[in-house]
């Protein structure tokens, strides 16, 4: 069983606290909840997500009548277990860090998914490594070290250990070392500055991945201090299509209130454009709804992995 996890708490620096609170006299489910917690997966670090983040807390608290916390969780098990002990009452998740949830007893339920822009639901595992290395295909790291994001991500963990699976490689027998990294822009900062060979990292399209936003942000930069581009990086490998994470909100939410912060998810595009813009820098189409069905297949991979690290192990 994983253990609890600690939390960055909201604070003014890091993970913001929407000021908008409940109505002095509030009826109804938000008397019984005066504040919400949200909290999602650390794809980037914890100022990223803030500052990505905080202005759709601010739309849900005006939407939904009550105060809305943003949380930043240390890794992926830190959402799952903040579901699970019911700190966390909205959650946005990974496919199989939520498959996670669900295998392990987590009573929580998908109620949207993203949307890409160009209508599909779903996004790619890659493998980086930077283009003036040697390396053009996986079987010219061997002996090299790996960077995986963390044992919860899907496009950083669990997809990698299946599709190299696939190609007859034992990831631990193969490469000289494997470095869990923690979050998807510390696997591509390790491989920037050489601390890795390769890193594993989702990648939705040419102009919409990690690496490109970190690009955007000026957090690569070459030895000389100069800013790195898109070019300097090669992908030597590419999954099979992996379905967009869920945001999920805890099953013991009373109706009236699922009801209504779904209502404020998928209406959000039109009412604060400019909030719902920033979680994707204007990347995603409106949310679509999920439900836990979606992430069967997902389910599966985790089984399969799980049982892979079992034979391997």
């Amino acid at each position: 069983m994983m253990n609890r996890r600690k939390f960055l708490t909201a604070t003014a620096a890091a993970a913001g606290t929407a000021v908008l609170a409940a109505p002095a006299r509030a009826e109804g489910w938000q008397a019984k909840l005066p504040e919400l917690v949200f909290s999602a997966i650390p794809a980037e670090n914890a100022s990223g997500l803030t500052d990505r983040y905080q202005p759709f807390m601010n739309y849900l608290a005006k939407e939904l009548g009550t105060k809305v916390t943003l949380r930043i969780a240390n890794d992926y098990a830190a959402l799952i277990e903040g579901q699970r002990t019911g700190n966390i009452h909205i959650g946005y998740y990974g496919p199989a860090s939520f498959a996670r949830a669900l295998l392990t007893g987590v009573k929580t339920s998908a109620f949207v998914m993203d949307v890409n822009s160009d209508g599909s639901k779903g996004y790619y595992s890659v493998f980086y490594v930077k283009k003036d290395s040697p390396y053009k295909t996986i079987e010219d790291l061997k002996g090299k070290v790996m960077g995986f994001v963390d044992p919860n991500s899907t496009s950083g963990y669990n997809m990698p250990m299946f599709k190299l699976n696939s190609m007859n490689i034992d990831a631990d027998k193969f490469f000289g070392k494997t470095i869990m990294t923690g979050s998807h822009e510390n696997a591509v900062l390790a491989l920037a500055q050489g601390t890795v060979d390769v890193c594993a990292n989702s990648w939705n399209s040419d102009d919409d991945s990690n690496l490109t936003r970190m690009l955007n942000k000026g957090m690569l930069k070459n030895a000389d201090g100069s800013p790195m581009k898109k070019e300097d990086f090669r992908i030597i490998l590419k999954s099979d299509l992996i379905i967009n994470g869920p945001t999920a909100y805890l099953d013991s939410l009373p109706d009236d209130a699922k009801a209504a912060i779904k209502k404020a998810f998928l209406e959000a595009a039109t009412k604060d454009k400019a909030a719902f813009d920033k979680l994707s820098d204007g990347k995603n189409k409106p949310w679509a709804e999920a439900s836990n069905k979606d992430y069967d297949k997902t389910v599966e991979l985790i089984k399969f992995v799980d049982n892979l690290k079992k034979k391997t192990g």
